[in-house]
């Protein structure tokens, strides 16, 4: 099985998470991703702990069914190298700070006059234009900036460090992906390709949907617990007897009414429709909660649908019937014969997807793999090595 997506061949210069997340999902789904490494500088991810067999989890993971050719780009035969492998491959994701790869002669316009169908997608934290452009950050600088953890958190501890990457991958690697594909199916029409500029400080700020929506329109600011689905209601977590949380999105009459019922206080039900009433049925479900234990509200929710749900450690979650019925862990080869458990691909196609073909790779795994295909003899490839422009 070929997947959806076997007629990309992709380049990917990126590093850390965001671009290797997009083409993660590009290479799952079927497209060819070449990465192309420094054999010198250490990609962080790969000394990421923690460590299965010597190799980082998250690298392993990150760079399932990816190639791996190790040039260094600041000497003038590996970029002729990108150069020829650029004929062949119809996209390229880079994650350097604008302008790195204009000044190695990478830049997309140097590139596009070679491969005019290129589609070339640049992600950075700010984009390639204003003030901030060249300035260094991470995932917490940039929901700090999109006015994102300005109304995530509590009141009296203020915004909340989140436990998965929401700029990285929502607004970085998801937005590059949809961009992307959508620059193919353009190309499809014209035959030409085009250049991404993917900001993860604009995407987190787009992801401001129904908060945003709100402030423009009417004025109204968002801040901690002071909407509906940021704790201002009854729409939270509560704790268990025993130190556990439950989830309760009981947001419609018909869920709030089967929520009360099963805790034995129907009557609650009626405070969930008045805004200055929510305060109080907020702290009656804080009552309720913590009078039963994790294990009794697990076993009394399991039968009511009433969008009521445990808060469930990465292990349990692991366990969790739905989640091992949708198939969300499989197992990769590692190349020795033995394979690695990973996030499986979340996405279902009726035609299916390939099997995952290998964990990540180490650096330069596969050069003279692919230097063969583009024409160098042996010779040549252990001149290139020995003159550490191959690795």
């Amino acid at each position: 099985m070929s997947g959806p997506l076997a007629s990309l061949k992709v380049l990917d210069f990126s590093t850390l998470l965001p671009g290797p997340f997009a083409s993660l999902l590009l290479a799952d789904m079927g497209a060819e991703v070449l990465r192309i490494e420094s054999p010198t500088r250490m990609d962080l991810l790969r000394v990421l702990p923690p460590h299965d067999r010597g190799t980082s989890a998250s690298h392993a993971y990150l760079n399932r069914n990816k190639r791996s050719l190790a040039l260094d780009l600041k000497q003038a035969e590996a970029v002729e190298i990108v150069r020829e492998l650029v004929k062949e491959h119809d996209i390229l994701v880079e994650q350097f700070r604008p302008g790195v790869m204009e000044r190695l002669g990478l830049g997309y316009e140097a590139l596009k006059a070679i491969n005019p169908g290129l589609i070339y997608v640049s992600i950075t934290g700010y984009g390639q234009t204003g003030p901030y452009k060249d300035r260094a950050g991470h995932d917490i600088n940039y929901l700090a900036l999109a006015g994102v953890a300005s109304h995530t958190g509590r009141r009296d501890s203020g915004p909340l460090p989140l436990g998965v990457q929401l700029a990285d991958v929502a607004g970085g690697s998801l937005h590059a992906v949809v961009g992307l594909l959508a620059a193919v199916i353009a190309r499809q029409q014209s035959g030409v390709g085009q250049y991404l500029d993917v900001s993860m400080t604009d995407c987190s700020f787009s992801l401001n949907a129904m908060a945003g929506a709100g402030y423009l329109a009417c004025g109204v600011m968002p801040e901690w617990e002071n909407h509906v689905l940021n704790g201002g209601s009854f729409y939270d977590y509560y704790r268990s007897r025993d130190g556990r949380w439950m989830s309760v999105g009981s947001l419609e009459p018909a869920f709030m009414q089967q929520l009360c019922e099963a805790l034995g206080q129907p009557e609650l039900a009626a405070y969930s429709v008045k805004p200055e009433q929510q305060a109080v049925l907020k702290q009656a479900l804080r009552v309720e909660f913590e009078t039963r234990s994790f294990e009794e509200l697990c076993e009394l929710f399991a039968g009511v649908d009433a969008c009521v749900e445990p808060v469930l450690s990465l292990a349990e979650a692991v366990e969790h019937p739905q989640l091992k019925a949708r198939e969300l862990v499989s197992q990769v080869p590692r190349g020795d014969g033995s394979t690695q458990a990973q996030l499986a691909c979340p996405l279902k196609f009726s035609e299916g997807l390939p099997e995952p073909r290998h964990i990540g790779v180490a650096v330069g795994a596969h050069s003279d793999e692919v230097l063969a295909q583009l024409g160098f003899s042996a010779q040549r490839i252990e001149e290139l090595r020995q003159a550490k422009v191959v690795g």
